[in-house]
């Protein structure tokens, strides 16, 4: 799989945007990362919940592999070469609405107690 197709299909996905991220491109939805990739193509860094990353890494160990953030695992390496489109898509989806719904959700949160405090007020 190219880079350009991971481009594509991440950039039609609602409120993305491409943004450098140091060396790498990110692909962030309302500000928040959840693809960066080299400027070479080679690798894809993708950013899911554990469940879904270990489920990838056990179904697809021969271009999948984990991402490290010091010691910590943060998501996942993919090799561009070998990556089979449909999971990319799929993985790229699935990061897109973790970082979609969690950022949402943060915001209705924010609204709902600001909502309540003015209900309060007025009492």
């Amino acid at each position: 799989m190219k880079l350009a197709a991971v481009r594509k299909f991440a950039m039609a996905l609602p409120e993305v945007t491409e943004e450098p991220h140091f060396h790498l491109t990110s692909f962030r939805v309302r500000g928040k990362i959840f693809v960066t990739a080299a400027p070479e193509g080679t690798h894809l860094h993708v950013f899911v919940d554990d469940v879904l990353r270990e489920a990838a890494l056990a179904a697809h160990p021969d271009f999948i592999e984990k991402l490290f953030w010091g010691k910590k695992v943060a998501g996942l390496r993919i090799a561009l070469a070998a990556a089979k489109p449909d999971v990319v898509e799929n993985l790229v989806r699935a990061a897109w609405e973790g970082k979609r719904g969690k950022s949402g959700l943060a915001k209705n949160a924010k609204n709902s107690k600001s909502n309540q405090s003015n209900k309060s007020k007025k009492k």
